[in-house]
């Protein structure tokens, strides 16, 4: 009797740990893992810096699918099934250890994403799994008999018995077209974690400075998000920013991402909290210069920005501040609003929303409702999380469920 064929296509974290749990639970198939690319996992490579956020350390399943602006309620059951802690103890059972991090993301002790990429590689060539890089697929049909019959991009002609699709996020309705050609639908692609142009000379001017912890909201829609933010020579970027983009993909799309952000920049202040201090100011130091007292919250160059842009003078000392200036002063801290006038280029963003329908998907076994024997697992789905290791988490688990089911059947 010959053995069963399963193919993979796509070669990042879902399609490897997709491979790795059907291998490791059944032996006798012939598993192949088919890479368009001339790298496999060249998504972990890149991550956190070059270091993998693998994954984030929140250990309740219904917590946890909280953080995904788009597959919250399918993937309840699915951590119920295979959650972060799991993916802690895969990985240190294979000899990686994991740490966590002030903010929760979880790395590598080597800091390193080629540590998980060679523990990845490793398992696959102990597991007898065949690895293909260059290796496209131009189309898929099904068997009359059952199975599937895949073009190669070298014109090879490959069948297997179960097909697995983990070909990334449909950045294009193209890339989704393998799915589409066996009777799916695509909710449509928009970018999800990106950053914010905003064309704010003195803003741009202090690219490089951060803040701890900022609230960000736009006016109009219920988008709000805290965290902390990085100014760049292009805008505003860090994790506050990647948030509120990714609960706010479909929204800022329709806005063609020029929209108004406000960004409180004390938001555990109150307005009768900064009135206070500045009158202790006026008491205490009533000579010295506004621009050159910053909040002990606030980098210097930026309350002086911030000073400056509310409309006091440079010069202007703290014996001298008015009521009225004072309270712009005020509003520019918790109310500042900027015009964003666009978002970052496509190359930069890691994150799309959109893909398979997800009630196409069973996502107790990860099985195609409309195609017996097609799985999908990872970004091909509607399913995105925030920045901070979700994503990751999100490949970890639908891979690890579609290779369980593909070996219980």
């Amino acid at each position: 009797m010959n053995s069963e064929r399963i193919v993979i296509v796509g070669g990042g974290a879902a399609g490897f740990f997709a491979a790795l749990a059907r291998a490791e639970s059944r032996s006798g198939a012939e598993i192949f893992i088919l890479e368009k690319t001339s790298q496999f996992l060249s998504k972990v490579k890149i991550s956190g810096g070059g270091r993998c956020n693998v994954t984030h350390a929140d250990f309740d399943a219904r917590e946890f699918s909280k953080r995904f602006p788009r597959g919250e309620r399918a993937l309840i059951s699915a951590f119920g099934k295979f959650q972060a802690s799991d993916t802690v103890a895969w990985f240190e059972s294979r000899g990686v250890k994991l740490k966590i991090e002030s903010d929760g993301r979880m790395f590598p002790t080597t800091d390193s994403s080629q540590t998980i990429i060679d523990c990845l590689l490793n398992a696959a060539q102990k597991a007898g799994i065949k690895l293909k890089t260059n290796c496209g697929v131009e189309s898929v049909a099904k068997k009359s008999g059952g199975g599937f019959e895949l073009t190669l991009s070298s014109g090879e002609i490959l069948s297997c018995d179960k097909l697995l699709l983990a070909i990334g996020g449909c950045r294009t309705p193209a890339i989704g077209q393998l799915a589409v050609s066996l009777g799916h639908s695509l909710e449509p692609p928009v970018p999800s974690l990106f950053t914010f142009h905003i064309a704010t000379p003195w803003l741009r001017a202090l690219a490089g400075v951060s803040v701890e912890k900022v609230e960000v909201s736009v006016p109009g829609t219920k988008l709000r998000e805290r965290g902390a933010l990085l100014l760049t020579h292009w805008g505003l970027s860090g994790p506050a920013i990647l948030r509120l983009s990714a609960w706010g993909a479909r929204a800022l799309h329709e806005k063609n991402y020029k929209f108004m952000l406000q960004i409180n920049w004390l938001p555990h202040s109150t307005e009768e909290k900064l009135a206070a201090a500045f009158q202790a100011f006026r008491k205490s130091q009533p000579a010295k210069f506004i621009v050159n007292s910053p909040s002990a919250k606030l980098p210097a160059r930026l309350w002086e920005q911030l000073v400056i842009a509310s409309g006091v003078a440079r010069d202007t000392r703290w014996a001298a501040l008015s009521g009225a200036a004072q309270h712009k002063l005020i509003q520019q801290l918790l109310r500042a609003e900027f015009p964003v006038t666009g978002k970052s280029l496509n190359k930069d963003e890691f994150v799309t929303c959109g893909g398979v329908r997800l009630s196409e998907v069973n996502f107790k076994t990860m099985e195609s409702r409309i195609c017996p024997g097609l799985f999908f697992a990872g970004e091909v789905l509607d399913i995105d999380g925030i920045t901070g290791g979700f994503n990751f988490q999100a490949a970890w688990t639908t891979g690890w469920i579609a290779g369980r089911a593909m070996a219980a059947n």
